[in-house]
């Protein structure tokens, strides 16, 4: 008998047109990402390894990259998002290495990376927990590590508030909100919940903030 393989998404796959309308309407977060990696930046040394997981078109992980600081790697379980961000990356002229695998059974030795950073797909993940095991033992000991995502209680006022401010068409802004209502802010965890979820998996430090729709899970082995 053949066993049954879990897949590591929850939904459908974003491969193909959806994986490049998503990498379409993202990059109008252009600046988020850079602020963002600008912050993450800071938290290391020259010289240090950094793992996006699940990064998508690798917007972030190309932040990260900039400046050659950094050895940046990301993991994503789409093969169309590991294309999509191995070209962006090239364009930017960064050196990122794009890996395709699963969150929760992750490609690499223990203690691999210095930081870890995981932002809007934490909600998708089919198996959250083995993922955040897995979370924890490729960092290295003193490592930081972040989820960043959507939190399920936020107001649809300031879902639709967030989403005008992209600048996105008629069309994409219509089809982006109904996303957020029908589909991600049903899988997305509350910040009680996410809590109880880090807790037993053996961080040294753990901290859950709220953010403007979201929030943000920071962790240290």
């Amino acid at each position: 008998m053949t066993a049954t393989v879990q897949k590591g998404y929850r939904g459908i796959g974003m491969e193909g047109s959806i994986a490049r309308w998503y990498e379409k309407t993202t990059r109008k977060d252009a600046e988020e990402f850079r602020k963002l990696g600008a912050r993450l930046q800071s938290l290391l040394p020259e010289g240090g390894d950094a793992l996006e997981v699940a990064p998508g078109p690798g917007f972030l992980a190309v932040e990260l990259a900039r400046g050659g600081k950094l050895r940046v790697t990301g993991l994503d379980i789409s093969k169309t998002f590991v294309e999509i961000a191995r070209k962006n990356a090239a364009d930017a002229g960064v050196r990122v290495e794009f890996r395709q695998g699963n969150a929760s059974q992750m490609p690499f030795a223990d203690g691999s990376f210095d930081l870890l950073a995981c932002r809007a797909a934490f909600k998708n993940f089919s198996a959250p927990e083995t993922a955040l095991r897995e979370m924890h033992r490729v960092l290295r000991v003193g490592g930081t590590g972040v989820i960043i995502d959507l939190r399920r209680d936020v107001p649809m006022s300031e879902i639709k508030r967030y989403v005008r401010r992209l600048g996105l068409s008629v069309w994409s802004r219509w089809c982006t909100t109904l996303t957020f209502r029908f589909m991600l802010l049903k899988r997305a965890y509350t910040r009680p919940e996410l809590e109880k979820m880090l807790e037993p998996i053996g961080f040294a430090e753990t901290e859950v903030r709220i953010n403007e729709i979201g929030m943000e899970a920071w962790f240290v082995k």
